[in-house]
């Protein structure tokens, strides 16, 4: 069977197979090498997530070919939701949010020992953009998420990576770098724009490159083009 990887996350993740996204990118990267999984799901935390482990992975007795090569797991921008304000029913604090991030590394690692878990930091926030395109009513008029939350749950997401020695990408640092990030690379103030997606991309593919996840190593599961003799086609198919 081709090898898998998984993308599991919030909504971040649920859009990455739309046109640009960051998910439908690596799939076409891989697309000859690795099937590319898409278990997103919008609007979820961190502790729903640790609830639907099981079903979002089942297992599969006496087989090991369903075992991914990767999974992704990009959850945070919810749970940084503040808990007094429009989407308080999102938030997770701080600390169950560290908890939880282990024990989905601790999950994943469990059934699948062989497995590279890459943790996904939640991008800044660009507040301006929250307040003109609120999730639900906003009387208030002040932003449910904000970058200086976001943050904390940044740093907290590498650290985790930090402490169960797996790679992470920062992408709150990351995106925040490069000038006018807050419109480039946000469409409503946390939403991914095309840039923001390419970002992902190319930060992931990077990670994954470096834990030995690269098509220069990975093998084709079908005959190249190139591999294949225009006189003799069929000798190809042999091997």
């Amino acid at each position: 069977m081709r090898p898998k990887i998984y993308l599991f996350g919030d909504s971040i993740t649920e859009e990455s197979f739309g046109d640009g996204g960051w998910g439908a990118s690596l799939a076409n990267h891989f697309s000859r090498s690795v099937d590319v999984v898409l278990r997103g799901y919008s609007g979820y935390n961190t502790r729903w997530a640790v609830k639907v482990l099981d079903k979002v992975f089942p297992a599969v007795e006496g087989c090991d070919a369903g075992e991914p090569l990767a999974v992704t797991v990009f959850f945070g921008a919810n749970d940084a939701c503040l808990p007094d304000r429009g989407s308080a029913f999102q938030h997770v604090p701080l600390d169950e949010y560290k908890h939880n991030l282990i024990s989905i590394v601790s999950f994943l690692k469990k059934r699948w020992p062989r497995i590279q878990i890459l943790l996904i930091a939640p991008p800044p926030i660009d507040e301006d953009g929250r307040l003109r395109y609120p999730y639900t009513e906003n009387p208030s008029g002040q932003p449910e998420r904000t970058n200086e939350a976001a943050g904390a749950y940044a740093k907290t997401c590498v650290a985790v990576a930090r402490e169960c020695e797996i790679p992470a990408v920062d992408l709150w640092t990351k995106m925040q770098q490069f000038p006018d990030w807050e419109k480039a690379f946000l469409r409503d103030g946390l939403h991914l724009t095309p840039n923001g997606n390419r970002i992902v991309f190319e930060e992931v593919v990077t990670k994954l490159r470096d834990e030995g996840l690269s098509l220069e190593i990975l093998p084709v599961d079908l005959p190249l083009l190139t591999d294949i003799d225009p006189n003799d086609p069929l000798k190809a198919f042999e091997k």
